[in-house]
């Protein structure tokens, strides 16, 4: 996993509506990247939801928030209109930025041992360098934990 002071590697990925997005577009402003498992998934939905009803607030303090999992755009698509997410959500079957920010790791699960993202979330400054890194975050607090740390 990537560590605070180094730089954020940049990315290429498709959102929702297929638009390639890349991190050095947010040149200049405060990113919150979030990697999550699964879209729909009670964990996932509920960190979601939370980011969605942060929102607001994030875009006061001008912050853009990027949720990427390895699901795909039609996936993507569901999720973000089932529960009216605002912010972009982004494709990463290949694994590209998911391996390049160390969060696909080993899990364990009820004994079974495999692959998988770990549900982790990087600020990056408006430079392009990683400001906070939070591993195995809770889903239902993540987001109010950041805006926190923005407020302080």
């Amino acid at each position: 996993m990537l560590e605070i002071g180094s730089k954020a590697p940049d990315f290429s990925l498709p959102d929702k509506d297929g638009k390639v997005v890349s991190l050095r577009d947010f040149a200049g402003k405060k990113v919150v990247l979030y990697f999550y498992p699964k879209d729909n998934t009670p964990g996932c939905t509920k960190q979601a939801c939370a980011f969605a009803g942060a929102y607001e607030e994030f875009k006061r303090k001008d912050v853009v928030v990027i949720g990427i999992s390895k699901d795909s755009i039609s996936s993507h698509q569901k999720f973000a209109e089932k529960h009216n997410l605002p912010f972009l959500l982004l494709s990463d079957p290949e694994l590209k930025a998911i391996q390049a920010y160390g969060v696909w790791q080993e899990k364990k699960l009820y004994g079974k041992v495999s692959m998988g993202v770990v549900r982790s979330t990087f600020l990056i400054d408006e430079f392009g360098m990683i400001e906070r890194v939070m591993p195995k975050v809770k889903p239902d607090s993540n987001a109010a934990e950041i805006l926190a740390y923005l407020n302080a």
